[in-house]
Parts: structure tokens; C-alpha cells; sequence
């Protein structure tokens, strides 16, 4: 058999065999995905403003940590609806007159990611959910809050609003 051949018959081969196969940091996100449509996110706390500044640092994470254009259409290739279904402020450490030292805050929200179809995105994540919350997959971040280092309750919530985005987003991740 002529060597050219042979060697033209091997890489054909080798090219056929990995053909499924996507390296670096785009084969961590769905291939079929471009843009993703982010509506505002709807929030059931009475504090203001927390669901306006989550989808703020929602879609700042989307365009800086993933190759996906965030776009202002709901005709996007993806839909990222997300609600804040709990904002808790509790006290955990009092001083010895029973004034509060440390506060913690706990967000719980509810995120789910549609195709155009309006059909769920990917596999299902094994987090546990309560049955009513069909596709929804739940998140939560706890932040503490030390009046006396220099916190302040903003302080404290924009940093629980941008580490809960950074859970959300890092949920997009197609499983390994």
C-alpha cells in the first residue's frame, strides 16, 4: 500500500474519532446556546431593590465568566428566569448587655434555564428542590455581617447578591 495512503487513511480515522470532542473553556457551556434573554428577577422580599441588583450581577457574571451574549430580547437562544424567594436577616452572636454583634443574611432564590422552547436546559442538577418546584433548582448564600470590622447592611447584601450570582451562573456549566 503507498505510504501516502496509509497516512492519509490514519488521519482520516483520527479525525472521525474525535469529532464529538470540544477542548478549553468552551466545552464547560452548551454548544447550541449564544445568547441568553434574562428577565428581571422577581424578588418576595419587602427590602427594596434586591431583585433589580441581582439580575444586575447576574448578567455582569453571564458576560464576564461565559462565552453567552446577554441580550434584551426573549427571542434568545436561552431564557434564565430566577426569583428570590427568601431574604433573612437573623442575629448570631450578642455582646454581654444583649446588643447584637454579628448579623448573618441568608438569600434563597429559585433559578431555571429554558431553551427557546421554553423546554428546561441540560440534565437535571441533583440539588434538593421541593417537588412543587418542577425544573426550578434552588440556591442559597449566607453572608455575615460584623458592624464593628466596617460592614453595613448594603456592604453585606451586595456581597450575598454577587455570590449567589456566581452560584447561579456556575450552575450554567454543562456536567462533566
Amino acid at each position: 500500500m503507498n505510504p501516502l495512503r496509509l497516512l492519509a487513511a490514519l488521519a482520516l480515522s483520527a479525525a472521525a474519532g474525535c469529532a464529538g470532542y470540544r477542548a478549553g473553556a468552551s466545552s464547560l457551556y452548551a454548544p447550541d446556546v449564544a445568547t441568553v434573554y434574562v428577565p428581571m428577577v422577581e424578588s418576595e422580599s419587602f427590602r427594596r431593590d434586591l431583585g433589580e441588583r441581582l439580575t444586575e450581577a447576574l448578567v455582569k457574571e453571564i458576560e464576564l465568566k461565559t462565552p453567552y451574549k446577554v441580550v434584551s430580547t426573549p427571542n434568545a437562544d436561552s431564557i434564565l428566569e430566577v426569583r428570590l424567594v427568601r431574604e433573612r436577616r437573623t442575629v448570631q452572636a450578642e455582646d454581654q448587655f444583649d446588643n447584637p454583634r454579628v448579623f448573618s443574611m441568608l438569600l434563597n432564590a429559585e433559578a431555571t434555564w429554558l431553551n427557546r422552547r421554553r423546554l428546561p436546559l441540560g440534565p437535571t442538577r441533583s440539588v434538593p428542590v421541593p417537588a412543587d418546584l418542577t425544573g426550578a433548582v434552588g440556591f442559597s448564600q449566607t453572608v455575615p455581617l460584623i458592624p464593628e470590622s466596617g460592614q453595613t447592611i448594603a456592604s453585606q447584601q451586595q456581597l450575598a447578591i454577587a455570590r449567589l450570582a456566581e452560584q447561579i451562573v456556575g450552575a450554567m456549566e454543562e456536567p462533566w
